[in-house]
C-alpha cells in the first residue's frame, strides 16, 4: 500500500514526516521511513559517551547510550535543531546481544531525552569503536525547517 504524502508546503507538524506502512511489521523504537520536509540538513558526527574532557563515562551500555544520546542532541541543539528534527540515527554497538537485552531501558532513555517521535534507525554490531572503552556510538542527520 502506498501512502500519499502531502505537498511539501502543506501545513502540518514541524520536522520530518514519519511513515510506517501497515503492510510492514510494527515499528517499535524506530520509523520505517522518514520524509525530509525541511530546508537544511544537519549531519551529526558519531557520538560516544565522552565527557567534556574526552574521557568515556559509564561502564554499562545503558549508561554509555544515555551519554552518547545526550552528546548527539547537544550537537544538534548547537546547530539549531531538536530531537523532533532527527530524520536518521545509526547506533553502532560492540555487543548487539547486550543492546537487545537492554532494549526496554534504552527505549526509556530515548523517550526521556528525545520523546516519542522516532527517526529511521539501524543498529549495527561492530568489533570495536574508536575509543576502546566505548560500547555504543550514535550518528545521524536531522532536517531543520
Amino acid at each position: 500500500m502506498n501512502a500519499r504524502l502531502p505537498p511539501a508546503d502543506a501545513p502540518g507538524p514541524r520536522g520530518p514526516l514519519r511513515v510506517n506502512p501497515p503492510a510492514l511489521a510494527p515499528a517499535t523504537g524506530f520509523s520505517h521511513a522518514v520524509v525530509a520536509t525541511g530546508g537544511r540538513v544537519v549531519f551529526l558526527a558519531g557520538q560516544t559517551a565522552l565527557d567534556g574532557d574526552g574521557r568515556i563515562t559509564g561502564t554499562t551500555l545503558p549508561e554509555q547510550f544515555e551519554r552518547a544520546l545526550a552528546n548527539l542532541l547537544a550537537a544538534l541543539r548547537a546547530a539549531g535543531g531538536g530531537p523532533d528534527d532527527l530524520a536518521r540515527v545509526t547506533v553502532y554497538t560492540t555487543d548487539v546481544g547486550d543492546y537487545r537485552a537492554h532494549a526496554p531501558e534504552l527505549g526509556r532513555i530515548w523517550r526521556e531525552w528525545a520523546g516519542r517521535e522516532y527517526p529511521a534507525m539501524a543498529v549495527i554490531g561492530v568489533v570495536r569503536l574508536w575509543d576502546a572503552q566505548a560500547k555504543v556510538e550514535l550518528d545521524g542527520f536531522a532536517v531543520l525547517p
